[in-house]
């Protein structure tokens, strides 16, 4: 199984940590913030898909052709056009398969991805005090998405996506609408295949992001509490 995962972006609320590397490579415990995430990946998978941009040579250079015993493969996203421009850029590698796609910046514990293993289309959510901030799911009691929206000013629960999801070929038959920003993002396209097909929700039990210099110190605490402690 493949897993994509996009790390294009200059990651601008992370600056001046930044401005000399990719925010993957920021160090969580002594380890870029990337290698925790593919290290968590689930046994299946044994090739990772790296789409990078801003200065992605640093990523290419630290991971490599094969990492962790994973074949890695790279894609340049030259212009920035979010994350299903990214995931489009990967279509023939691919190809008909079923696969993993998450971001470059959120750690999940290697338990809570494996849920995703038992479907075909699902999402990882996990409940959150301010889901404002990030797609918000509502599902039904089967544990299908009725509803994705974006950051929604007024959101309908408190389920946000953690970004980690399992998808197959058919994601690719719902083109992204444009964003007011000029990009495309996937939960564009994921919620228009959810009208149609079923997706489903896993809740994750660990969940660690990194959006500012500032969570650093949080983050390290809360790693330490649920990965070592």
């Amino acid at each position: 199984m493949k897993a994509i995962i996009p790390c294009a972006g200059e990651g601008v609320r992370m600056r001046p940590l930044t401005l000399t590397k990719p925010k993957q490579l920021i160090e969580l415990r002594g380890r870029p913030i990337l290698e925790h995430i593919i290290n968590n990946l689930p046994d299946e998978v044994d090739e990772v898909i790296l789409v990078v941009g801003y200065l992605g040579d640093k990523i290419t250079d630290y991971f490599g052709s094969n990492f962790s015993g994973k074949k890695i493969h790279y894609i340049n996203q030259m212009e920035k056009l979010g994350t299903a421009h990214a995931l489009w850029l990967a279509r023939k590698l691919l190809r008909d398969e079923r696969f993993l796609m998450m971001y470059g910046d959120d750690i999940i514990d290697k338990e809570s991805i494996n849920k995703l293993l038992k479907h075909n289309l699902a999402v990882l959510v996990k409940e959150v005090p301010d889901p404002s901030r990030f797609g918000v799911i509502v599902a039904d009691e089967k544990g299908r998405i009725l509803s994705l929206v974006e950051k929604p000013k007024r959101p309908l629960s408190n389920l946000a996506s953690t970004g980690v999801k399992i998808l197959d070929s058919r994601i690719f038959n719902y083109p992204a609408d444009r964003h007011s920003n000029g990009e495309y993002y996937i939960t564009s396209s994921l919620a228009k295949l959810a009208t149609e097909h079923n997706v489903y929700v896993e809740r994750a039990d660990i969940w660690l992001s990194v959006a500012s210099p500032e969570d650093l110190l949080r983050v390290e605490k809360e790693y330490e509490d649920n990965f070592v402690g």
